[in-house]
């Protein structure tokens, strides 16, 4: 069974930074695409950003390209999300999410496994 946690989430001042943090168990982690997505209340799910199996293939959501950058371990079995230059619109529960096949992609549904969320809210 393939589990994701993510952690790193919290409470910022517009301009700040955080760093989220997805620990993927119960898979071959090195063979997913992996997928950082987020939402807001009232809103649908979001691509944020995504990283192939070999971290060549980086794809980012036009809001966020420029102040995100997604990054992997394999060794680790663990993808992060650093997020710098925080906006009060960036607010969201931000979900990591990994597919069993290639390629890199913004599509929820291309996603087979799910991570909880961690709540992430930049105050203005």
């Amino acid at each position: 069974q393939v589990q994701l946690v993510e952690s790193g989430g919290g409470l910022v001042q517009a301009g700040g930074h955080l760093r989220l943090s997805c620990v993927v168990s119960g898979g071959a982690f090195d063979m997913y695409g992996m997928g950082w997505f987020r939402q807001a209340p009232g809103k649908e799910r979001e691509f944020v950003a995504a990283i192939g199996w070999s971290a060549e293939n980086l794809l980012y959501a036009a809001s966020v390209k420029g102040r995100f950058t997604i990054s992997r371990d394999n060794a680790k079995n663990t993808v992060w999300l650093q997020m710098n230059s925080l906006k009060p619109e960036d607010t969201g529960n931000y979900y990591c999410a990994a597919r069993d096949a290639p390629g890199t992609f913004g599509i929820v549904s291309y996603y087979k496994f799910w991570g909880q969320g961690t709540q992430v809210t930049v105050s203005s």
